[in-house]
């Protein structure tokens, strides 16, 4: 019995591939884009490393006289911004998740437009307000007479008014998303045995927010350590402070990093305590999303007291500072007054190329760590990607300091190679420092923006492109890009209103002659030129208030009001 002829080979047809194994498949040139995701990483971790490497090669920290009295400064202003933060936030976020009251849906949004006032118009906005010169206390000696003195608006306290107006929307926004999204029973249970609202809230609620409470607090702690232009209108000198001074007025690199490496312990510290805060706490319901917390009706007095808070706090985080800035300009232009001079149009250039260049770069950042991802990759890839949202956690102070000490690296670098300039730009400060900083503190949002969009792809859409044989480089062309196009764009949106809206790096790391929409506000602001710093201020509101109408366009805080 002879065995049977073999069957002849059949070529594929004209423009098909035969199929390849799914591991040849992310195989197939992943190891240069997981060696690419290793690169940013190094890259985002490059200044926080250039601090604790120069401060561990000084032998030491060479630390300016009084540095006692600004970490102790520091420590108040964080303190008392956390507290403040924390109660108007949770109790405004308790206020509209739990209660039903006239306006409430309305005020519920309003209550987040803050975010988009940066602490730094806030603040000369609040001084010219209720400073000794301002209508309030020229209204009150009217009325008492002249005897009254003049009321310490310039303080710690003042600053920290500043800073709770501005940064308790984050505290507000986690907080409120964990009373929406908890499930009814723990707290209808409560209801139920007896206990009060304000006990249920107390002893229920509040305890299963606390992971979203610590998270808010963490960030407003990061903003308050990074700010060290707002607190100078009030006469604060923190260590944020300590740093932008010691750079600018003498240029020491050694003391500057010193205090900056200050700033990075505060942070850690903050991080560490979060992480103390949270208590491994991971709180989930069954049965998939709640249905919410069931709003109780308030009327009468309480009512109108609920209302009169929601928008008491909305109109003197926002509305009050913008209808003053809108009244400084109206006045400019009845009293024929220029409302800019010849520098606005360059001043908004350098802001709008800076930000641009530094939104297109995050975003093409951002797109090479999702693509790897996609790919596949090991622990050390994810890890490495996962450390590049570490930046936007980092003081904007060390960022700065950092990038400089890479300059001073690299200028050695080249004197020894025999080039005596070294790079040129450590002392004067360059527009590519700039640029790095921005990439090390905005990839995070940027990236978070286009990871959630790359995660809607199905896998199935990626896998069959490469099972036809595309690369790569193609896949993420033809397939990966244009399904996560709006994921790109709010990332451009988020790194460019991010970037306009920056002072802190700025100021640092400028080149003489070279100044943004946010670092002319502040220098007019500290000359109180009210009314020349109105139009300019206003024009970084209304851009910043472009990511919190995405935010509820997509709903982030949860289920819509």
């Amino acid at each position: 019995m002879t065995a049977p002829a073999p069957a002849p080979a059949v070529a594929p047809a004209p423009g098909l591939v035969r199929p390849r194994s799914r591991r040849r498949l992310l195989g197939a040139g992943r190891p240069g884009w997981s060696t690419a995701v290793l690169v940013v990483a190094a890259l985002i971790a490059s200044p926080v490393v250039a601090v604790a490497l120069r401060a561990l090669l000084q032998g030491g920290l060479e630390l300016p006289g009084g540095v006692g009295r600004m970490v102790l400064t520091t420590l108040l202003l964080v303190t008392f911004v956390a507290l403040g933060t924390a109660a108007l936030g949770t109790g405004l976020a308790w206020l509209v998740s739990v209660h039903e009251f006239p306006g409430r849906r309305v005020l519920s949004w309003l209550l987040v437009l803050p975010l988009a006032m940066p602490a730094y118009i806030l603040g000369f906005v609040f001084l010219s307000t209720f400073d000794y010169a301002g209508p309030v206390q020229g209204a009150l000696r009217s009325v008492l007479g002249d005897d009254l003195g003049a009321l310490p608006v310039r303080s710690l306290g003042g600053a920290s008014v500043v800073l709770v107006l501005t940064l308790y929307p984050y505290v507000y926004l986690l907080v409120r998303a964990a009373f929406t999204d908890l499930a009814p029973t723990a707290y209808d249970a409560a209801r139920t045995l007896g206990a009060s609202p304000a006990r249920a809230f107390r002893t229920v609620l509040l305890p299963l927010a606390r992971p979203s409470l610590a998270a808010g607090l963490a960030l407003v702690t990061m903003e308050v350590l990074t700010d060290f232009a707002t607190v100078q209108y009030f006469n604060v000198r923190t260590v944020s402070v300590g740093v932008y001074l010691t750079w600018k007025g003498s240029f020491d690199v050694a003391s500057a990093v010193s205090l900056a490496s200050l700033v990075l312990v505060f942070a850690l510290v903050v991080l560490g305590m979060e992480r103390g805060l949270r208590g491994g706490a991971r709180y989930h319901q069954r049965g998939g999303r709640g249905r919410g917390l069931e709003r109780r009706e308030l009327t009468g007095g309480r009512a109108v007291a609920a209302t009169g808070a929601c928008a008491l706090v909305a109109a003197l985080a926002f509305g009050l500072p913008v209808l003053r800035l809108a009244t400084w300009a109206w006045s400019a232009v009845a009293d024929d007054n220029p409302l800019v001079d010849d520098r606005f149009a360059d001043h908004l250039t350098s802001s709008v190329l800076v930000a641009a260049i530094a939104a297109v770069s995050c975003v093409l950042v951002s797109v090479v760590l999702a693509h790897a991802l996609r790919l596949g990759g090991g622990r050390w890839v994810r890890g490495a990607a996962q450390a590049t949202t570490f930046g936007y956690a980092v003081p904007g102070a060390v960022v700065g300091i950092g990038v400089l000490a890479l300059f001073e690296g690299a200028d050695r670098l080249l004197e020894a190679l025999g080039r005596e300039d070294g790079t040129g730009v450590l002392v004067t400060g360059s527009v590519l420092g700039i640029l790095l900083a921005y990439v090390v503190r905005f990839t995070a949002p940027a990236y978070q923006a286009v990871d959630a969009s790359f995660g809607r792809i199905p896998p199935t859409v990626s896998a069959s492109a490469l099972t036809l044989g595309a690369t790569p480089g193609r896949l993420l062309r033809r397939v990966h890009l244009p399904l996560a196009r709006s994921g790109v764009a709010v990332a451009l949106t988020l790194v460019i209103v991010d970037a306009v809206k920056e002072l802190p790096l700025v100021l640092l790391l400028r080149p003489f002659g070279f100044t943004t929409l946010s670092v002319w506000v502040y220098e007019l602001a500290s000359e109180n030129f009210w009314e020349r710093a109105a139009l300019p201020a206003l024009l970084i509101v209304v851009v910043a208030v472009v990511p919190v109408a995405l935010t509820f366009r997509t709903r982030v805080t949860g289920q819509a009001p």
